[in-house]
């Protein structure tokens, strides 16, 4: 993929626009490769722009020249800190299959880039009914053990400075997490339910953003961290509702922690796990 202008004239986004924030902040711009994508201070976590974000970005743009509809994994590294600003994305086909294509994108700022993306597409719905009948199923976990969504916690998360994130994204805990009343438990571990605060349904498109949207559990031994490469596998389309996620990590050792998530849809249907590790900052 060759490295693109530094300043595109366009600025997709810049008004308000038909459907949610988040619909109209990764709407891309031109015909593309490459596709142009004006990223606000919006969708700001604890070390710039949230890289979930970037990586909804790059797979939307994946699947504008990708022929299956659906991304199944999606991977990235974050080459360096997110910010506002007018940027682009370029894209590569590598292979196309006769159930799966795979894809490439990058996330250029200022003539940098900032993240490379690979990909999967597919259709899920029609691998889930090849499979019917004919595959295994087998389920290790259940989801989180919540109560309804209407009797969680409603308030607002401690404000972090530059975080803007949790404008967008509302967050029911069953139980106030520690590092939010200034007293960690020493439990890298949460369960919540989530949606976007403006009453946009959940779908594969906002999914890779999503499982990246939580504070990172590691807070509650008294670290925060920034993700240098993040892997989600999507598993099937959401039902609309509420989000149940669960967060865990499990080793915290020489500067690095891993982190994994789950989101189970309102039907109980696990949709998203990822993985990613992260840089523990200091």
């Amino acid at each position: 993929m060759s490295e693109p202008a530094a300043e595109p004239a366009a600025e997709p986004g810049s008004g308000p626009g038909p459907g949610s924030e988040f619909d109209a902040e990764t709407r891309l711009a031109g015909d593309g490769p490459p596709f142009t994508a004006r990223i606000t201070d919006r969708w700001s976590g604890l070390a710039g722009v949230n890289g979930g974000f970037m990586l909804a970005l790059c797979t939307g743009a994946l699947g504008q020249v990708l022929p299956f509809p659906d991304p199944v994994v999606v991977s990235a590294f974050f080459l360096r800190p997110g910010s506002p600003g007018i940027a682009q994305v370029t894209t590569e086909v590598v292979r196309v299959g006769k159930t799966t294509a795979f894809g490439q994108a990058s996330l250029w700022r200022d003539g940098r880039e900032v993240v490379r993306a690979t990909a999967a597409f597919t259709d899920l719905s029609l691998a889930a009914e090849r499979a019917a009948g004919r595959s295994p199923a087998y389920t290790g976990t259940a989801p989180p053990a919540l109560p309804p969504a209407d009797e969680c916690l409603t308030a607002a998360p401690a404000p972090l400075a530059g975080v803007t994130l949790t404008d967008r994204l509302e967050y029911r805990p069953g139980v106030a997490p520690g590092w939010m009343t200034g007293q960690p438990s020493g439990d890298p571990t949460a369960e919540f339910w989530m949606r976007f605060r403006d009453g946009r349904e959940p779908d594969l498109a906002a999914l890779p953003l999503l499982v990246d949207a939580a504070a990172p559990v590691v807070l509650e031994v008294g670290a925060a961290s920034t993700t240098i490469e993040l892997t989600v596998h999507l598993r099937a389309h959401p039902a609309p509702g509420w989000l149940a996620c669960r967060a865990l990590t499990r080793h915290v050792a020489g500067g690095y922690h891993e982190e994994d998530f789950e989101i189970w849809d309102s039907a109980g249907t696990l949709v998203a796990q990822s993985r990613q590790l992260a840089l523990v900052l200091t």
